[in-house]
């Protein structure tokens, strides 16, 4: 028997039939940047990935985790993949004890699902976490890649939310990491080392979140400036206010002609700031009142707020901004720069600079209140053409981003952009960490190779 029919017949067994897809037009769905899987598999019990995953280190089966494949985009491109392996079974609720603000949820739950089942209890509860496409991003995926949006300002990210884990280790183990305690510190924090780790570590199946009840009241404050300086200097006096706003997002003008959601800016307004706000009625009405204020002393040109449906979806139409964006512009390039927080005017301010002095579009949303730059290049219609352009413009951004002691990741671009740059950036000294890592807990290098850091 052929060894890929042997491969089949064994996942056949420990999964059963209906849930191991080897039909190649199916196959061809799933592959990332040009490389296709031989066999998909959706396991449906964390026992049954155990299984699955211990069988392909037995037999050097190259896996590859996968969710909704919203994220599939990123990380370097995959050396080999033998498997996919589906979380989409994993999609169970396990633990939901709101009165003790704690949430347990398997890894292929929407983000979506579990906001919603947690809205009915009570007065309505929430995982504080607004990352792009949350109505199809899974709770492993958003893990596995640090994903985080715009409310991060208030709450914080992946990192300061989960306390617990269960995750399958490369050669078949489950690991359990802390638990439903929030002040639970005793011994070495391992689901903390998933995060951001790119499924390369282990296969993330349950975790254990804290939860917050619903705010009050929610608003959007709109201020438009002509001048990035303005802008700025309106943002850097936010920063050091009394204020707690949950959210403050700088857009240029091309974001905002770009974004799915109908903004009219007025005459000479080239920057909008955008703050999202959330918590008791009061307090947010004080804050719009006082914001507008500050934003008087610093040029605003208008001020608008938005309230319910409309505040809801600015910030959906920030949040998946590039989805708008792939369906007019196959060939978009997403980049995602971090610096100091102090630079946030400075680093818009050279982004623009670069990108028009090679004759190229961008549109950016600068997270102001953390010190993280979005940058959607639009390249024009002859992208062949301007291969090298662009090479050249993500070097030239990431040497800016590096002397603000920061970095730049290619977060989705054409292929051809892909073999030509290092989508993780700069490489910087904690590489070799992560290096010994991968050798200690994947010795036989059978997850998501190649996709991270330096090609682990």
């Amino acid at each position: 028997m052929p060894k890929t029919d042997k491969l089949f017949s064994k996942l056949r067994e420990i999964i059963g039939e209906a849930n191991v897809i080897q039909d190649p037009d199916k196959l061809k769905a799933y592959a990332i940047d040009g490389k296709k899987p031989k066999v998909i598999v959706s396991p449906g019990t964390i026992d049954e990935v155990s299984k699955v995953v211990a069988h392909a280190n037995q037999q050097h089966l190259f896996i590859t985790p996968r969710g909704n494949g919203t994220k599939m985009g990123m990380g370097g491109i995959p050396k080999k993949i033998d498997i996919i392996l589906s979380t989409s079974q994993l999609n169970r609720i396990t633990d939901s004890d709101c009165e003790n603000l704690t949430l347990s949820a398997e890894s292929g739950m929407t983000l979506d699902e579990v906001q919603k089942s947690l809205a009915k209890v009570g007065k309505g509860y929430f995982l504080p976490l607004d990352p792009p496409f949350t109505e199809k991003a899974t709770l492993g995926g958003i893990i596995a890649t640090n994903s985080s949006g715009p409310k991060r300002l208030l709450y914080g990210t992946v990192r300061d939310l989960i306390i617990g884990a269960k995750t399958v280790f490369p050669n078949g183990d489950i690991v359990v990491s802390g638990g439903k305690t929030v002040k639970n510190v005793s011994g070495y924090d391992m689901c903390k080392l998933l995060i951001g780790s790119y499924g390369t570590l282990g296969i993330l199946c349950e975790m254990t979140f804290k939860l917050l009840p619903l705010p009050e009241k929610e608003a959007t404050l709109l201020l438009s400036f002509a001048k990035l300086e303005e802008a700025d200097n309106f943002v850097r006096e936010m920063r050091g206010s009394q204020l707690i706003p949950s959210s403050i997002e700088t857009l240029n003008a091309i974001a905002v002609q770009k974004m799915k959601y109908a903004i009219s800016m007025p005459p000479n307004g080239n920057y909008l700031v955008a703050i999202g706000l959330e918590g008791v009625a009061e307090s947010i009405d004080r804050q719009i009142f006082e914001m507008s204020e500050i934003g008087k002393k610093h040029g605003i040109l208008e001020a608008v707020t938005l309230y319910s449906e409309k505040h809801q979806a600015f910030w959906i139409a920030i949040r998946d901004f590039s989805k708008g964006l792939t369906e007019k512009c196959p060939n978009l390039i997403s980049l995602k720069s971090n610096f100091l927080i102090s630079k946030s005017g400075e680093m818009l301010e050279s982004y623009e600079k670069i990108t028009q002095g090679l004759g190229i579009d961008g549109a950016f949303i600068s997270h102001a209140g953390n010190g993280i730059l979005y940058s959607y290049i639009l390249p024009a219609k002859n992208f062949r053409s301007k291969i090298e352009s662009l090479v050249e413009l993500i070097g030239k951004l990431t040497f800016e981003a590096m002397k603000n002691e920061g970095n730049l990741v290619v977060e989705s671009s054409p292929l051809s952009i892909k073999k030509k740059v290092d989508v993780w950036g700069q490489s910087r000294s904690d590489y070799l960490v992560v290096r010994r890592l991968k050798e200690q807990i994947d010795p036989g290098g059978i997850l998501n190779i190649g996709r991270f850091v330096g090609g682990i």
